[in-house]
Formats: structure tokens, sequence, C-alpha cells
């Protein structure tokens, strides 16, 4: 068919749909085919509030030629995530995102691909591995001054964010995507060296991405835009091919056998080399953004600053190390990190307050979505559901009081172990956060992710001292541009001072 008409047919439908009996409230928006786009993508979380009080909990909204219904009930979510593959499918809309964003057309196995080794590599003893060399390379990036004849009493200016995001991202890209080796560079030091500046030059680039992301998604790129996306998508997978990193060493496995499934199969290098960056994308992205969170809001909250430490301290004691001048680096392994409830509650608590994830599927079959209260709403086929619980769980007051206040021991019962027991109308809400999504849709780099921004606040607690420069400034607020977790316009960057302890 002639996209055009296709196109054309789109946009008739959109004008002439009428709300059928049953159906969620129907809100098409004044223009056609995009219907409420432009408020969505301007600030998604106060729009939807704003459909919540119109409509209520459950309405069908038009968005760039889809009909969404947006479900916000949180005691009705499990209606949502346990749906059938053949009603709900989240597979097709990742595989149009995909292509859209990353120009990545893949395989009917992909996700079961992804399953399968991140269930070997991202969890149990292969987390371990991961959480290892994650470590490596955190000590190379913020510590390699140690012991260089640098003053460690020098006070060094930056922005949080930038610092944050930078050493966060750099860290487990090495960690995925391998090391300089030793021999060709000449010496450890050297191979060392190059993997600072090498991963520096690669955070700059993904930093212009993170500004164009955006508009990729909601595919409202002006030329110039295109243009250096595609710059960007070319460097990455030149930067992240197979014939680049078969020269190097500590590659992990779950990128080797990412690479390799994919070999197997048939896949063209090209598309493995996209494929790559769709990695590198969907596992830091977001990490270091959240690390920032985590820093600023201890460093807001001195209470919860010493009592993190205090924390530290003692696990650091319990494995027999011990931070001093001349001394080798602490070592931060996944059995310590399983010992920290109160970092635990403090980094949930920061992902409650700044992750607004999307979590949407496909409808494949007429079917009704049948809530916690008895209500039923039928849905139409081809259309999308979605589930956007910042607004539904993360601020909403009843579940978690004084929502937008960080309290680092929200999660934490009053024995000190991790609280699992939140309500709203009387009922416990088992969905109580949901940073990482849900269902076939939870991130499967979730433990990994965890653990990077935990060793991350240990060196910074262990090694750092730190301060805002105008600590009485006030939090600013979360970019809603941002796609998942909250981030900083360069012009409203925090800025802080740091400094070597030893």
């Amino acid at each position: 068919m002639c996209p055009c008409l296709s196109f054309w047919r789109t946009v008739h439908s959109g004008v002439f749909r009428q709300r059928r009996p049953g159906e969620p409230p129907l809100d098409k928006g004044w223009i056609p085919w995009l219907g409420h786009v432009l408020e969505f993508r301007r600030d998604t979380a106060k729009f939807l509030q704003g459909m919540m009080q119109k409509h209520g909990d459950v309405f069908t909204i038009q968005l760039g030629g889809y009909y969404v219904t947006f479900l916000q009930d949180p005691l009705s979510f499990g209606a949502f995530f346990k749906e059938s593959r053949e009603k709900l499918n989240f597979n097709i809309f990742s595989r149009e995102l995909l292509a859209r964003v990353f120009r990545y057309v893949g395989f009917s196995t992909d996700h079961s691909i992804l399953e399968a080794t991140s269930q070997k590599h991202l969890k149990g003893h292969g987390l371990q591995i991961m959480t290892e060399s994650v470590m490596s390379n955190l000590q190379n990036l913020m510590l390699h001054n140690l012991g260089s004849g640098v003053n460690p009493n020098s006070w060094k200016e930056d922005g949080l964010f930038n610092y944050c995001y930078n050493i966060v991202f750099r860290a487990g890209y090495l960690a995925l995507y391998g090391n300089a080796i030793s021999q060709t560079e000449g010496d450890k030091v050297k191979a060392k060296a190059k993997d600072r500046t090498e991963s520096e030059v690669l955070f700059h680039e993904i930093c212009k991405y993170d500004q164009l992301f955006p508009n990729l998604v909601y595919g409202v790129l002006t030329p110039k835009e295109r243009r250096e996306a595609y710059r960007l998508t070319a460097l990455f997978c030149d930067g992240l091919s197979m014939e680049r990193m078969i020269n190097k060493e500590n590659i992990s496995g779950w990128i080797w056998d990412m690479y390799h499934m994919r070999r197997e199969q048939g896949m063209k290098e090209l598309m493995i080399d996209r494929y790559m960056f769709v990695l590198l994308w969907a596992s830091q992205g977001n990490t270091g953004p959240s690390s920032f969170w985590l820093i600023y809001y201890l460093l807001k909250h001195p209470d919860a600053m010493k009592v993190v430490r205090n924390e530290v301290l003692k696990v650091l004691k319990e494995s027999g190390q011990e931070v001093r001048p001349g001394g080798p680096l602490v070592n931060i392994t996944h059995e310590m990190l399983m010992k920290t409830p109160v970092l635990d509650s403090a980094v949930e608590e920061t992902l409650r307050l700044v992750a607004a994830p999307l979590l949407t599927r496909a409808v494949l079959q007429d079917m009704t979505l049948r809530m916690a209260d008895g209500r039923k709403f039928f849905i139409r086929k081809g259309d999308r559901i979605a589930v956007f619980p910042y607004i539904a769980v993360h601020i909403d007051p009843e579940i978690h009081p004084d929502p937008f206040t960080f309290k680092y021991d929200r999660f934490l019962t009053p024995e000190g172990t991790q609280k699992t027991d939140f309500y709203k109308r009387g009922k416990r809400v088992r969905f109580y956060t949901m940073p990482w999504g849900s269902g076939l849709s939870m991130c499967p780099g979730r433990f990994l992710a965890t653990n990077e921004i935990k060793q991350f606040a240990f060196l910074m607690l262990l090694y750092l001292d730190f301060e805002l420069i105008n600590p009485d400034e006030k939090i600013p607020h979360i970019d809603p541009h941002r796609w998942g977790f909250g981030t900083m316009h360069p012009d409203r960057e925090v800025q802080f001072r740091y400094r070597l302890r030893y």
C-alpha cells in the first residue's frame, strides 16, 4: 500500500473514532493523528496528572497515530503484567522503538536470547564477576592519582551530575566492552591510561546523544538533528564493533554471548554493531544519573549521609579491609553489597523520586481489562496499553506519605530490614515502586545497575571529601525530557567540590 494512502487512512480513522459502550473515556486531542503528543512530550507527568483529574484512573488518548489506554490504578496492575502475550505484547513496541531510535532490526528470538544471557551473566555467579570488573574500572577512573604525588588536599570543582554520570558510565562501559591490552600498550599503567582517555571521549559523545534521544523516540527531529543522530550512531557502532573489541581484553561474557548468538543466527555485522550500541545505552544510560541523585540527596540530608557512611564503614571493617595512606585500594565485592540495608533503602528512595519509566504493551486482540474494584473496560485490537508508575505509585501520598521528601529510611522496617508493606485504600500494594519496570519489560540489568550505583557511593564515601558549593540552593527539578530517569541541563548543573583524602 502507498505510504501516503496508509497515513491518511490512519488520520481519517483517528478523526472519526468514537468511544464505544464499555470503553475507557476517550480524549483524542485537537491535532489529527498527533493528538496529545506535543503536550505529552513537553511534560509527561504533568499532562497525565491532568488527564487523571479529568477522566479518572483509566483513559484512552491519541499519541502520534496510536490510541493508548493508560492504566493508573496500582491495585489493578496485576491484570496488566500477568496478561498473556497473545493479548498484550511488549516485544512489538520494543522492536518499533529500537528500529526508530537505533535503526536496529532484530530477530523474533531477541527477547529469549536477552533473557537467557542475562540470567547467566547478570545474576548469581555471573553478576559477581561483573561486579568485580566494575570495581576495577571504578578504581582506575576515580583513584588513579593515589600515590602519584598529586596533592591530595587540592580541591577540584565540577558539576556533580557531570562527575557522577561520567565516572559511572565509563566504568560500566569498560566492564562490558573490555580494556586496553597491557602488552599492546607497553605496560599496565599505559593500558589503564588509554582506558581513561578512550572512555572520556565516548562519554562526551553519549552526552550529545542524550540531548537527541527524546526527539528520536517521538520522531520529531530537525534535518540538522537527524544528521547528528546518524553521525553519532555510526560512531558508536564503529567503536563498539567486534572488529574493535577483538583488540581488547576482559570483554564481558554477556557481550560475547550476545554477539555470538546473533552471528550464529545469520545476523549481519552492521546490525550486530547497532545492537552493541543498544546494549550500551540500555545498560549504562541511567546508572550515572541515578548515582548523581543518590549523592545529591545525601548531601542535602546530612542525617542520611551520616547513617549511610557509618554503614559503609561497618561493612568495610567486617570485610577485614581499611582505607589508609599508601595501603592497597579497597575492593567492594558483591558479598559486601548484600549487607547494606540502609544504603539499599536510600537507593530505592532515590529511584522512587526520579525514575519515570513508561511501560507499554501492544494490544493484539480485542480484550477486557478487569480492574481490582470490579470495573471492566473493553480495549481494541491495534491499540496500546501503558502504565506510568511515577504518578500512579511513586508520588501517590496515600502509598508514600510526603512523597516529594527524601526519606532514606522509607523502605526500612523499625528492625532495620527491608520494608515491603505499603497500602492504598486499605489494601496492600504489590507494586509499590517500579523504577526498573515489571513483568516482561523489567530491566534485566537492574542488579548490575544497582551494584554500580552502590559501589560508586562506597568509593565516594571512603576516599573523597566532597561538598556542595551552594548548599542552600533548592533541589533542582527533574528534567521531564529525560527518557526514564532524571537528568540535568548544563545551565542547571549542581556545582560541588571534592578532594582525595589520602
